[in-house]
């Protein structure tokens, strides 16, 4: 199970990589290999402004439908447009190719409320 240290994690098997005050978010090598064969990845909240723990957006699977939780306050500035055509690379890259949001955080402080790599093999049982 690859859990880069680098990287902050939320409960519900996200990941935050902060640049200056913008936040690249994706889900984890645990949640694809829960999820299985990744089809579908729809965002419609791009420009919006959500609260933390807000839906915005879901992942398709053969077999589930699965809600993205955001995982710090902030603009959704950028989808992985590459993620239309080829929705895959979530399972065989999620932590680079496949990221799915940039979010310009309201509060780059928050993102030190995420769990840590540690804490979140703990989570997983890893």
């Amino acid at each position: 199970m690859n859990i880069p240290a680098e990287l902050k994690y939320t409960k519900d098997h996200e990941w935050v990589k902060l640049e200056g005050d913008i936040a690249t978010v994706g889900v984890t090598d645990f949640a694809q290999s829960e999820l299985g064969d990744i089809v579908y990845v729809e965002v419609e909240t791009l420009d919006e402004t959500l609260d933390a723990d807000e839906v915005f957006g879901t992942v398709e699977a053969v077999k589930t439908v699965s809600d993205l939780f955001l995982p710090i306050a902030g603009e959704i500035i950028e989808f992985n447009e590459a993620l239309e055509d080829a929705p895959e690379t979530v399972n065989s890259d999620p932590y680079g190719a496949g990221w799915m949001i940039k979010v310009k955080c309201a509060d780059v402080a928050d993102v030190d409320g995420l769990l840590s790599a540690d804490d979140y093999k703990e989570l997983i049982g890893a």
